[in-house]
């Protein structure tokens, strides 16, 4: 909460960014993964109503965590475990229950970067979405866009102990893993141009909270600089926000105050919370740039990434292969694999990473997926996007068929 006189200096937030961001974690890999949820076709915003059929049961046999985004998309976060494989099982065998529990009532999942029907709204009521929503909607409709109508897979990953390479190579195999995984070409009931609108999206917000980092030092230093240098998005109160009328970035508030108080050090810390760069550094490294995406190329989408950015010796391989990747966002949002020279690199990365999933311990069947699934798509320069615009070409479906319902035995 804002103090009514200096609590911190410059040098406090340093020590905040750089700990929060860098410091010391126990090692692991965990898993998020967002859906629509639908009855009948139709969209489902009531987050009570999704909660109530999701844990009547009780908790996620997994113990995922279960979450509602702004729009009332629903995310589990499964806990962290040791290495990929574990982290795949894990928040597999609690998707499969959830698409079998909301089944039971009537309801299905569906997995796509952004819901390209009748436009969605606020649900959620809590004081952050609405200073958030108050905050994006001085620079248009992108942001209600965003909070409501995205959905996402975010891969995140421990620190290797060369982080400052990893945070480098995570950089630059962004805006690929992002062309190669697309699948949201829709918006408003047809075409957007885009084979990834939801990252068009987020291009469309406010460039110095979501752009990507700066790798130009080393990667604590990098962090502390976009951070600092980052617009305030909202004040808390003791039962509401204030989101400043002018733009202050947080340099500013801690150097200048604000007449609603000036920072403590966990407002510094919160102020993180509200940065959404394609790759941010919490104690571990999030990936944000991947498409919520159907069973079970999602499996495929996170073995790919896991295994890029924790194997030391494939990452040294990756390093040259995808260096200046990290300017390629817009292009990988629009052409994704169809750019000739973004595609080339993009089925290099996977050539060079499926062949590694059995050292990495997958099973046999996830590694026959990701050999189809690069078939299919990056080797013929195609995508799910790709898939979802024949399909809207062919009957006019605005969103992909349902997640499958699991059946007992094959849960």
């Amino acid at each position: 909460m804002s103090a009514p006189r200096p609590a911190v200096t410059i040098d406090d937030a340093c020590s905040v960014i750089g700990e929060a961001g860098f410091g010391p974690r126990a090692p692991g890999v965990g898993l998020e993964l967002e859906w629509f949820v639908t009855r009948d076709g139709a969209a489902v915003c009531d987050p009570e109503l999704v909660r109530a059929a999701l844990l009547a049961s009780g908790p996620l046999p997994g113990q995922s965590k279960v979450t509602f985004e702004p729009g009332g998309q629903l995310e589990i976060s499964a806990l962290p475990t040791l290495d990929g494989p574990s982290a795949v099982e894990r928040a597999g065998l609690d998707a499969a229950e959830v698409m079998a529990r909301l089944a039971a009532a009537g309801l299905r999942c569906v997995a796509s970067g952004l819901d390209a029907g009748a436009r969605r709204h606020r649900v959620l009521r809590e004081p952050r979405y609405r200073a958030m929503e108050q905050y994006f909607s001085r620079q248009g409709c992108a942001g209600e866009s965003m909070m409501c109508s995205t959905a996402s897979m975010q891969v995140n990953v421990g620190f290797r102990d060369d982080f400052d390479g990893q945070w480098t190579l995570a950089h630059d195999l962004a805006p690929f893993l992002g062309a190669i995984f697309a699948h949201s070409p829709l918006v408003g009931g047809r075409p957007s141009g885009w084979q990834s609108t939801r990252l068009a999206v987020w291009s469309a917000l406010d460039p110095l909270r979501t752009r990507p980092v700066s790798t130009k030092a080393d990667a604590r230093n990098d962090w502390i600089r976009y951070a600092l240098d980052a617009p305030v998005m909202l004040i808390r109160l003791p039962d509401d926000c204030v989101v400043p009328d002018q733009t202050l970035t947080l340099r500013q508030w801690i150097e200048n105050g604000h007449p609603a108080g000036t920072p403590t050090p966990d407002d510094v810390g919160y102020h993180l919370t509200t940065l959404f760069p394609p790759v941010r550094p919490r104690g571990w490294l999030e990936l944000r740039v991947l498409d919520a995406l159907p069973h079970p190329w999602w499996q495929v989408a996170a073995a790919i990434t896991i295994t890029a950015l924790t194997d030391a010796d494939l990452g040294a391989r990756l390093a040259p292969i995808v260096r200046g990747g990290a300017g390629l966002g817009l292009t990988a949002a629009w052409w994704g694999v169809h750019d000739p020279a973004l595609g080339a690199t993009a089925s290099q990365l996977i050539a060079a990473v499926v062949p590694k999933l059995a050292a990495a311990g997958y099973s046999e069947e996830l590694i026959a997926t990701a050999y189809e699934f690069a078939q299919r798509y990056p080797y013929r320069g195609r995508s799910l996007a790709d898939d979802r615009l024949d399909e809207f070409a062919a009957s006019g479906a605005l969103a992909p068929t349902p997640e499958p319902v699991p059946t007992p035995t094959s849960r």
